[in-house]
């Protein structure tokens, strides 16, 4: 379930739809999605509920708009590599893929956190695991066609291959700090490096 945001109105300063988005994704990602109410919401943001419904129809459409946010942007970097007509062999287009799937992680850190906690509790949930199937089923295939075509090693499987280096990016939700002395594109290019390379120094 997709969502967008709602037409344009007019709202009070300081509260339009981007900002109750965000203080509601904090919210989920502090209390867990079914322990916040809508009323925990608007007293978060000082405001009546009421002027939350100004805004959004329910706690499920900001859900919907905040897991849609992270898939969305995950989703272009695997479709992305996949569209390459450079030549690139699998295993460039893999690293693109990781080197682009942590800038993501990185621009939109809070949405991607709320999705890897989500569990299918509810419809939009479901929506939300199915879509992310669909991501990582896309970056298996990928490491496959790169350990096919004998660019990783050959005596680790594939999907295992797959699990740890996605599961490294992923990790980074619970450490990197966006405001830290670490900027997205080296954090990106560290990933990769240690990924693809290595600790051993060349």
């Amino acid at each position: 379930m997709a969502a967008t945001p709602p037409a344009a109105r007019r709202g009070r300063p300081g509260h339009d739809y981007e900002t109750v988005l965000r203080r509601a994704i904090d919210l989920f990602n502090q209390r867990g999605y079914d322990a916040t109410s809508i009323a925990d919401l608007a007293q978060s943001l000082g405001v009546t509920k009421s002027a939350i419904f100004h805004h959004v129809a329910s706690k499920e459409e900001l859900l919907a708009a905040a897991l849609d946010e992270a898939l969305t942007g995950l989703t272009a970097a695997i479709e992305s590599a996949a569209a390459r007509h450079d030549g690139a062999s699998a295993a460039q287009r893999l690293r693109g893929t990781v080197e682009e799937s942590v800038r993501i992680l990185a621009a939109h850190l809070p949405a991607v956190t709320l999705l890897l906690r989500v569990r299918g509790n509810s419809p939009v949930e479901q929506d939300a695991l199915r879509r992310r199937r669909v991501v990582d089923e896309s970056l298996a295939r990928l490491v496959r066609e790169a350990a096919s075509e004998g660019d990783l090693r050959a005596d680790v499987d594939p999907d295992v291959i797959s699990r740890l280096l996605f599961g490294t990016v992923n990790s980074l939700v619970e450490w990197y700090d966006p405001a830290g002395p670490v900027d997205p594109d080296a954090l990106a290019h560290t990933v990769t490096a240690l990924a693809f390379e290595g600790l051993t120094p060349r």
